[in-house]
């Protein structure tokens, strides 16, 4: 459980964005330091407690990689040269929704969750890489010049949604109970002019609960055809409005 948790912490979760901050090398092979923690940890921990024993050469080895996962981050090995990367001085992490072994995802409210010593830096939102203003700065301006989806949330999440639709004044389109998540409503917005395509937005509310006992609040894309909130929901499961409006519960 420790090895898959650690392993999927570090290289679905912290790996990239650290990628994110480095140049991409032409030519050469780099290798991982502190990445490599869970299987150095896991080799080194059944040498110290007696299960197994090594050569001389492999106990030369073990060390010298328990060495580097201390010390460094990304390295790149040449025949006479050896480049190291520095660790990271902050690295931000939060919780992954659904882990069932620990799993950690990088997340900071508020700056950067990933940054080195000489100011490189990552934003994160939730796992999610985005820029700075979607952390520092997020307005409703920014967000509609935005042409990417998942940024757009992220920093529309940043707000909140009532923020978000009263400054880039969204023309609401209909409005209605939602059948299938009793005491929730379904409202159908026109998509903002800077998100590159017309369309229609359709806020929901999250039919299951979320890790702190709330339900999310989330936007979907929809046709610009979708006459009303509950055309548009069905829309979203391939069903009319009609059928969804009968519908009893929804997750």
């Amino acid at each position: 459980m420790v090895w898959n948790s650690l392993r999927t912490t570090l290289f679905d979760a912290v790996a990239p964005a650290i990628r994110r901050t480095l140049p991409r090398p032409v030519g050469t092979v780099s290798w991982y330091g502190q990445q490599e923690a869970h299987r150095v940890g896991y080799y080194d921990t059944i040498r110290r407690c007696g299960l197994v024993g090594f050569g001389a050469l492999d106990r030369e080895l073990l060390d010298a990689q328990a060495a580097l996962v201390g010390a460094t981050g990304w390295w790149w090995a040449f025949e006479r040269v050896c480049v190291m990367a520095e660790r990271p001085r902050e690295l931000h992490t939060e919780p992954s929704p659904g882990g069932a072994e620990g799993e950690r995802r990088l997340h900071h409210p508020n700056r950067a969750a990933l940054e080195y010593s000489d100011g490189t830096r990552s934003f994160v939102h939730h796992g999610t890489i985005v820029p700075d203003w979607v952390v520092l700065d997020p307005t409703a301006e920014r967000i509609g010049r935005e042409r990417n989806v998942e940024i757009r949330r992220c920093a529309i999440e940043r707000i909140g949604w009532d923020t978000y639709i009263e400054e880039a004044a969204l023309t609401l389109v209909d409005r209605t109970e939602d059948p299938g998540n009793p005491g929730c409503l379904l409202e159908l917005y026109d998509s903002p002019g800077g998100w590159g395509s017309p369309g229609r937005i359709l806020l929901a509310v999250n039919g299951s609960l979320e890790r702190d006992g709330t339900r999310r609040r989330y936007g979907l894309p929809v046709p610009a055809w979708a006459p009303s909130a509950l055309d548009a929901a069905g829309w979203t499961y391939g069903i009319s409005g009609s059928d969804y409006s009968r519908l009893v519960r929804r997750t």
